[in-house]
């Protein structure tokens, strides 16, 4: 508790200061009094998501196991498991001690599949792959999503092989680590048997490409969840964004072969990244600028993916403002945004008028099919804020004035910040973590820059 009142002392001290600079007030997107509430909110919103060992959650479940605090996607009575996605999104909020990142950081490395072998509903599990969420009662890593049991993981429902993102996310942990402490040694830290820089380059080799590609790829028939933030959507084919969390894993592993010396294979990945920074533009992108989520079902234009391959430095020059411009005009015309939270897919590009996207097991305007999402509202803000700073503001102050009214720390009835919601009285899961560790890292990113 005392580590994180330091830095949230620290966080106000950075905003103060540069409150006074003239290069804080043209790329601040917050007021100073708006970002120390979105702080505040986002280390409250962190706390109510730790599980401390011993603790129980939920009376279905058991305690907390393993050692060491887990962070879960969300407080209250949520989500009873370590989810890896929620937690590695979350670390450019800054509020995870380096105790507790080194402590999940080896609990999902010793969780990553160490022999590759079929689930009994005929799944497969390959080696290297990380868990979709780890139980905390018996540590059982739950390789897909949609159960806590460990025997009855992998229905088709959910896909064929584990979802492709959190591989990625599992360099990011690591990569987080780095710059938190600047120690390079628990790289070379074995784990069952296995060095942890293996452990990472390991799994970033598990999502798969075309034979002679650099995309991940899927089929209908041997089909993963292409980022765990819509499972519930069938997408096929080149997938945008487990390519964009690969490019900037790509970047990372290189950094981190560079901190031990091994300069051979860090050249190589940040060969791999410039080849995914061509790609990607030149695979997904309409005429509008916009990146198209896949290129089989489900090819959407996807605003979550054309946000973060702006934010991750992918997109660049008159091809990014294009982009940043229509998404500023998808704001401006009522397409895009509602209480700055942010639609997978812009209302106009919606499969049809019975669902967003083209396959999806929730109905239109639920959940991950059209629902508003607070998680990329800071990226969209970042992309905008490229071309029209005060659009950006906009859009912010409208997200701020969301999380003001419905706020969790009011009261029982309070539920802010959802996981996603909808103006047709749809809500989803109160007390979210991404939907405000992510606007508020974005938010800090821009005044960095």
């Amino acid at each position: 508790m005392k580590q994180t009142k330091i830095l949230i002392l620290l966080n106000i001290a950075f905003i103060i200061g540069l409150s006074a600079q003239t290069n804080y007030v043209s790329k601040s997107i917050l007021s100073a009094a708006d970002t120390e509430f979105l702080m505040e909110m986002t280390k409250e919103v962190m706390d109510s998501s730790r599980i401390y060992p011993g603790q129980k959650i939920s009376e279905e479940f058991g305690s907390n196991n393993t050692g060491g605090v887990l962070i879960r996607p969300g407080g209250r009575s949520c989500y009873p498991a370590f989810w890896i996605r929620d937690y590695a999104m979350s670390l450019g909020c800054g509020f995870v001690s380096k105790e507790e990142q080194k402590h999940m950081l080896h609990l999902t490395a010793s969780k990553q599949c160490d022999q590759t072998w079929i689930s009994n509903n005929g799944s497969m599990i390959p080696m290297g792959a990380i868990a979709d969420h780890i139980r905390i009662d018996d540590s059982n890593p739950i390789f897909f999503p949609g159960t806590y049991n460990y025997n009855a993981q992998g229905e088709k429902t959910w896909g064929m092989f584990p979802p492709y993102g959190d591989q990625f996310l599992f360099i990011h942990m690591a990569w987080n680590y780095l710059k938190t402490t600047s120690e390079t040694n628990f790289l070379l830290e074995e784990i069952n048997g296995i060095k942890l820089i293996d452990r990472l380059e390991l799994a970033f080799k598990v999502p798969p490409t075309r034979q002679d590609g650099i995309l991940v790829y899927t089929t209908d028939d041997f089909r993963g969840v292409d980022f765990g933030f819509r499972d519930v959507i069938t997408i096929t084919g080149d997938l945008c964004l487990p390519s964009v969390l690969k490019f900037r894993a790509s970047q990372e592993l290189a950094e981190l072969f560079e901190r031990i010396g091994r300069k051979d294979k860090a050249d190589n990945y940040l060969k791999l990244a410039n080849r995914l920074k061509i790609k990607i533009p030149e695979t997904f992108s309409d005429h509008r600028g916009m990146l198209l989520a896949s290129t089989g079902n489900s090819s959407q234009p996807d605003v979550w993916s054309t946000a973060l391959a702006v934010y991750f430095g992918i997109l660049e020059g008159e091809n990014m403002k294009k982009i940043c411009r229509f998404l500023s005009d998808s704001y401006k015309n009522g397409t895009l945004a509602y209480k700055g939270n942010i639609r997978h897919v812009i209302t106009t590009d919606d499969f049809n008028d019975s669902t967003s996207w083209e396959i999806s097991l929730a109905t239109k305007n639920t959940y991950q099919n059209g629902a508003y999402w607070g998680t990329p509202t800071g990226w969209v803000c970042y992309a905008i804020s490229m071309v029209d700073i005060n659009v950006a503001r906009q859009l912010a102050s409208e997200y701020i004035e969301e999380l003001k009214e419905n706020d969790f720390r009011k009261g029982d009835e309070f539920e802010a910040p959802y996981e996603c919601f909808h103006p047709n009285g749809h809500k989803q899961n109160p007390v979210y973590l991404t939907s405000v560790t992510c606007p508020y890292a974005a938010f800090k990113k821009l005044l960095n820059e």
